[in-house]
């Protein structure tokens, strides 16, 4: 089946009846038609299908329909958008000028169990899990790669469930019973013998349709799941994490290298045409967006109109080749300054940044900006980030409005990076030659000045430099132990302080959200909320 243009269509009955509302995760497929003679006929790919598109899309009604998730609009419920939210905003990389309920406890790192933009990331997660539950138990004989493939994507929600809220509700099977709650060690066992499991089935690396997890993204998940071990279980898994991200790094997938004259290889990640100009041989799992038939505020349209002001010119007079600059997220200035530890920041055009940076990743706008954030409700205080954009290689384009830059979820550089950092982990904090290899790898492609030697913290910054504004950075603070609790590393605005303050170490962890611990007395709020 064509992946790029089937996630809405022929969803049954069954699945247009869902909506997870805020006050419940698991019983929502035991519903009823309106009409009682309604014969309702499930639709095996269509349930399937469903599954993934809850990471791509809001609802079944494209961007402006309805929404799986109950209480707040498709677009702010949007798994790519509350996935970023969770683990940018709350770090030294993003920040946000915008008033809505939850952006300034996102900025502040002064979350709690009502946080509404964490409930809907919960909602959004579980209703994911559901989907798979419904799948796995109606449909699991219907075709084993399709079956390996739904357990993978059952395993990666709850893999963000338990990065995220660490002791959640567990449930393999839809059930009216009161899910029972898994703490962090027992969701990690689960993860690592759900993929253990359905990794025989799913199919070679590259050899499926694109869009399609394959062994390489369960291989992926393993390796990010042991690179975080010791957060989540108290034991380090540093060998096995390395172990892993070199069999991605020689599964077929590789770092996207070759630019064309008016756009680097790293831009070309993140552009409309990401899926056909040559960087799809770094996509491992990427969530697929199309400006006409799989429309969605919540995924690569938030990352670029949240990014950008009209006053960004890219190309012409174009800003991100959509009509949408919605003037929201920038970048705090620890994250600039990454590129530039001088401070010898021209605030100029990107071109003028890229130059001065020589590196292709520094993709920023800073003309009509500040490198502080002196002020967080003024869109102008912080420098803007170019690096979401909508423009084809070709020229061409599909859509004024929506683009077509998929999300990649998982791509080839995070082996690369795993590999470095968990063989020097091993190593007892030396970078090893081979993991020296790597981080040059990644450096070359961004035509950056490669160093003799690297330490963990240089690969802590190339974490930033490389995946900034990907929805990753608050998992890496914490597995450096530069997040919550007593850290020297602070940032602008950390704690609610402009100069930055320490928080509890209990916000690595979000809240089980309050409408969850009111209807399911098993669960136990997690410690410090």
């Amino acid at each position: 089946m064509n992946f790029k243009y089937t996630f809405k269509k022929m969803i049954p009955a069954t699945a247009l009846l869902l909506s997870l509302s805020m006050g419940s995760c698991v019983n929502d497929l035991d519903v009823e038609p309106i009409d009682p003679s309604t014969v309702m006929e499930a639709d095996v790919e269509g349930i399937y299908n469903k599954c993934f598109a809850s990471m791509a899309l809001a609802g079944n009604g494209g961007a402006d329909g309805d929404c799986d998730i109950d209480g707040l609009d498709g677009g702010t419920t949007g798994f790519v958008r509350q996935l970023w939210n969770a683990n940018e905003l709350t770090t030294d990389e993003a920040i946000c000028c915008w008033g809505d309920e939850g952006i300034p406890a996102f900025n502040y790192n002064q979350w709690g169990a009502s946080h509404p933009m964490l409930k809907g990331f919960y909602y959004r997660l579980y209703f994911g899990v559901t989907m798979c539950n419904y799948y796995l138990t109606e449909f699991s004989e219907y075709n084993a790669q399709m079956t390996a493939e739904v357990r993978f994507l059952r395993a990666l929600y709850y893999y963000h469930l338990m990065d995220c809220f660490g002791n959640v509700p567990f449930m393999t099977a839809v059930s009216n019973e009161k899910a029972p709650q898994y703490s962090r060690q027992q969701m990690y066992d689960f993860i690592e013998t759900e993929l253990t499991e359905c990794e025989a089935d799913m199919a070679a690396p590259m050899t499926t349709t694109y869009g399609r997890p394959d062994k390489a993204a369960a291989w992926m998940l393993f390796a990010r799941l042991y690179l975080n071990a010791e957060v989540y279980t108290g034991t380090a898994q540093w060998s096995k994490a390395a172990t892993y991200a070199e069999k991605v790094m020689n599964s077929g997938y590789k770092l996207h290298t070759a630019g064309t004259a008016d756009w680097s290889a790293y831009q070309m990640l993140f552009m409309g045409d990401n899926n056909q100009n040559g960087a799809e041989v770094e996509a491992i799992l990427p969530l697929l967006q199309d400006g006409v038939t799989t429309t969605s505020y919540g995924t690569t349209m938030f990352l670029m109109a949240s990014t950008f002001k009209a006053d960004m010119t890219l190309v012409g007079t174009a800003t991100n080749n959509t009509t949408e600059a919605w003037a929201g997220n920038r970048a705090r200035p620890q994250l600039v300054e990454k590129f530039f530890p001088a401070k010898n920041i021209p605030l100029g055009t990107t071109d003028e940044i890229l130059e001065a940076a020589g590196d292709d990743r520094a993709l920023f706008w800073g003309k009509g900006r500040t490198l502080d954030v002196t002020d967080v409700a003024d869109f102008s205080k912080g420098i803007s980030i170019a690096k979401f954009t909508n423009f084809y290689t070709s020229g061409s384009s599909h859509n004024s409005k929506y683009p077509d830059s998929d999300f990649f979820l998982m791509r080839a550089a995070e082996a690369w990076l795993t590999y470095a950092e968990a063989t020097a982990r091993a190593n007892g904090g030396t970078v090893t030659p081979e993991g020296k290899i790597a981080i040059d790898d990644i450096r070359n492609r961004a035509n950056a000045a490669t160093k003799s030697k690297y330490t963990l913290d240089d690969i802590l910054d190339e974490w930033s430099r490389e995946f900034y504004f990907e929805g990753r950075r608050r998992t890496d603070l914490i597995r450096y132990n530069r997040f919550g609790g007593n850290s020297d590393y602070q940032w602008q605005w950390k704690g609610g302080s402009e100069n930055g303050v320490n928080f509890s170490k209990d916000l690595n962890i979000f809240a089980i959200p309050d409408t969850e611990l009111n209807t399911n007395p098993n669960l136990k709020q997690n410690d410090g909320y």
